[in-house]
C-alpha cells in the first residue's frame, strides 16, 4: 500500500507560522516589486512578490523543502511527487539538499524546462499519462514498490504551509512599508498556494482572491458546489494551472475564508507576462503571470462584474467588484520556468492560439 506523507484534508495540521519559522534563511526572501505602469491600469497600488527569483525557479520551492526536511529528518530515505513541473522541481531538489531520492511524476506534455531542471537536481523522472488520476496512479505504484512516502503537492499540510510563506512575506513585508494590503490574489492550480494565502491573511483586513483560467476552473465550480468538483482542463498557456480538481485540503480551508475566484482567458495571461517584462524586466512564466491577469480584472478600469457568490469572468453578472474600495492588492508571481519559444511568441503583441500550450 502506497505511503502517504501525513494524514489529508485536515486544515488544522496547516501550521504556516511554523513553516515561515523553518524556512527562515532556507529559502530566499524574494523582493516586492512595483510598477507606476501597472498601479495606472489598475488603479490601484499593487506590490508583486518575485517568486519567479525564488530557488528553483517559483514559490513550489518552500512547501517542497519544507516537506521534504521533516520527511529525512524523520529518517525517511526517499519520496515520491507528482505535478505539473514545479512541485516536482521543488521536491527534486529538496531531496538532493537532504541526500534522500526523490521519483517524480510528470505529464508526457510538461514543459522540457520543467523535466530537465528536475532530472538537473537528481531526481528520477517517470512520464505518466496528461491528467493528474494518471500521475496519481503512478506515484502510488512507485511508493508501493519503494516503501517511500508521496509528498503530495496539494493535499499535504507541509506543502500548503510552506507555499503559504510567500503571503506571509508579502504581507508582512506591505505592513513595514506601510502599505497594508487590502487584496490579496494568487494563481490557483491545485488550491495550496491559495490555501495558504487565506492562512496567513487570517486575522487581517485582507480579501484573498483565487486566479482560475477559463475552463481549468475547478475551485470556482467547488465553491458553488459546495465540494470538490474535477473538470477536463482546458488548453491553456498556463501550464501550471491545468489540474482536473482542487484539492481536499486546499477546498476545506478556502471554502469559508475565500473572497472570489476571477476566471482569466490566454489573451489577459499574455498580456500580464508583456506588462511584467517590458515594464518590470521580470520573467514569469505564464501561471505565475496569471495572478496579475487576475488584478487587473479585479481592480482595472474594465473590472468585471462578480458573478454568483465566487466566479468572476467577463459572462458573470451580479454585484460590484472590490475595484473601488481596493487601495494595495498584493500579488504572488508563483513561478519563472519557462520555455524559450513561448517566451518569444507571447513577447510579441498578437493574438495567441487559442489553447496554445507551453
Amino acid at each position: 500500500m502506497s505511503r502517504s506523507a501525513s494524514p489529508e484534508g485536515d486544515p488544522a495540521r496547516v501550521d504556516v507560522a511554523e513553516a515561515a519559522r523553518w524556512l527562515d534563511g532556507r529559502v530566499l526572501r524574494t523582493p516586492l516589486l512595483r510598477s507606476p505602469a501597472i498601479d495606472r491600469l489598475a488603479g490601484v497600488r499593487v506590490l508583486m512578490k518575485a517568486e519567479n527569483l525564488q530557488r528553483g525557479g517559483s514559490y513550489k520551492m518552500r512547501g517542497g523543502l519544507f516537506a521534504v526536511g521533516r520527511l529525512a529528518a524523520a529518517g525517511h530515505g526517499g519520496v515520491v511527487a507528482q505535478s505539473t513541473g514545479n512541485h516536482a522541481v521543488a521536491v527534486a531538489l529538496a531531496a538532493r539538499r537532504h541526500g534522500v531520492a526523490a521519483t517524480v511524476v510528470l505529464p508526457v506534455d510538461a514543459p522540457a524546462t520543467k523535466v530537465e531542471r528536475a532530472r538537473a537536481a537528481g531526481a528520477r523522472v517517470v512520464l505518466a499519462g496528461t491528467d493528474v488520476a494518471q500521475r496519481l496512479t503512478a506515484a502510488r505504484q512507485i511508493s508501493d514498490e519503494t516503501g517511500h512516502p508521496i509528498v503530495d503537492a496539494y493535499d499535504h499540510p507541509d506543502v500548503v504551509a510552506g507555499q503559504g510563506t510567500a503571503s506571509l512575506e508579502l504581507i508582512e513585508d506591505a505592513e513595514r512599508a506601510g502599505t497594508p494590503l487590502d487584496a490579496l490574489v494568487l494563481p490557483v492550480g491545485g488550491g495550496g498556494g491559495v490555501a495558504g494565502a487565506c492562512l496567513a491573511a487570517a486575522g487581517r483586513p485582507i480579501e484573498v482572491y483565487g486566479v482560475e483560467p477559463y475552463g481549468c476552473d475547478s475551485l470556482a465550480r467547488s465553491l458553488d458546489a459546495g465540494r470538490p468538483v474535477p473538470v477536463t482542463p482546458a488548453p491553456t498557456i498556463a501550464d501550471g494551472l491545468r489540474p482536473s480538481c482542487v484539492g481536499a485540503l486546499p477546498f476545506a480551508i478556502v471554502r469559508d475564508r475565500l473572497s472570489g475566484v476571477i476566471r482569466v482567458d490566454d489573451e489577459q495571461i499574455a498580456e500580464a507576462f508583456r506588462l511584467l517584462l517590458l515594464e518590470l524586466k521580470v520573467l514569469a512564466e505564464p501561471s505565475g503571470a496569471a495572478g496579475l491577469a487576475g488584478v487587473l480584472r479585479l481592480t482595472g478600469s474594465n473590472a468585471e462584474q462578480l458573478g454568483g457568490r465566487y466566479a468572476k469572468g467577463a459572462d458573470s453578472a451580479g454585484g460590484p467588484t472590490g475595484g473601488g474600495r481596493l487601495h494595495t492588492v498584493g500579488v504572488v508571481l508563483t513561478g519563472g520556468n519557462v520555455e524559450a519559444d513561448l517566451v518569444a511568441r507571447l513577447a510579441t503583441p498578437h493574438r495567441i492560439e487559442e489553447g496554445a500550450a507551453a
